[in-house]
């Protein structure tokens, strides 16, 4: 699957970033001297470099009036850049399976590299250290593919106070039952489809979710959801965006309009997410 211009073109936000850079995360500042809350964003696997998260992080920013901060997960090198890997953009569409694996190849090595285990010990000192230096009232966190699966894992320390995860890649149900913090959940749509291709030894794949699927989405609800009554039940809430596939709400196509739904309705999501559960 050869990248183009238009594989990249769908899948960038527009407008610029306002904030900064500092220490080498990115930095969208609320009102000066509001240390009451703070917002950390995780990002998908091809971090900083995608203006995406940027723009995000200075709308999160102002909706909330509180600072938001975009660490560095990958040292500066995430494993896929931006025209490296297309990935399908609305439900329904189909790939080449063979096409999709004979383009990421080159880039195993690399995410092997920054799985997630080896990300999470960065993601967490800039948590504590950005902690000693700001001293804010309640951190949040809010995670997209990659930067999901982090979520999870920070939603279980005391890190944080209140996780919003959108499309998460690998999470274990293990990861899920030690949660001891509000969640949120934005999900992709779910369905997973194989297409056979007439002359050829391999298939298409309809692929809406490949890492979050639906039976993983289900399981995680229903673990959440058993410790209703109980002294370790915490705040959750599990939404399904029609239309949509792993991504939408960190680097959607917002020529459908499904999609484009679904990723201003996973934001305003976690707007409403952190106003409920990080009142000022």
């Amino acid at each position: 699957m050869a990248s183009c211009s238009n594989c990249k073109k769908g899948a960038v936000l527009p407008g610029e970033p306002t904030g900064t850079m500092v220490n080498g995360a990115y930095f969208a500042a609320g009102p000066e001297g509001n240390t009451s809350r703070a917002i950390i964003l995780l990002t998908d696997i091809f971090g900083l470099p995608l203006v995406n998260c940027k723009i995000m992080a200075d709308n999160i920013s102002k909706r909330l009036e509180c600072d938001c901060w975009v660490p560095d997960l990958f040292d500066g090198k995430p494993p896929i850049t931006t025209d490296k890997l297309k990935v399908p953009e609305r439900v329904g569409e189909k790939i080449n399976w063979f096409s999709l694996i004979y383009n990421a190849l080159p880039s195993f090595p690399a995410m092997l590299r920054n799985r997630p285990t080896v990300a999470y010990p960065k993601a967490e000192k800039f948590v504590k250290e950005l902690q000693v230096e700001k001293k804010y009232g309640k951190l949040g966190a809010v995670g997209y593919c990659f930067g999901g699966t982090l979520a999870v894992s920070m939603a279980s320390t005391d890190l944080l106070n209140s996780v919003v995860i959108c499309h998460p890649g690998s999470v274990t149900e293990a990861a899920v039952q030690a949660i001891k913090i509000p969640s949120a959940w934005a999900c992709a749509e779910g369905v997973l489809s194989f297409v056979p291709v007439p002359n050829t030894l391999y298939n298409q794949i309809s692929l809406e979710d490949m890492g979050f699927k639906p039976e993983i989405r289900r399981k995680a609800e229903e673990t959440l959801a058993s410790r209703k009554g109980k002294e370790n039940f915490v705040e959750y809430e599990f939404k399904d965006y029609k239309g949509t596939v792993h991504g939408f709400a960190a680097r959607p196509n917002l020529a459908y309009p499904e999609v484009k739904a679904g990723y201003e309705g996973a934001f305003e999501q976690t707007i409403e997410w952190f106003q409920k559960t990080l009142p000022i």
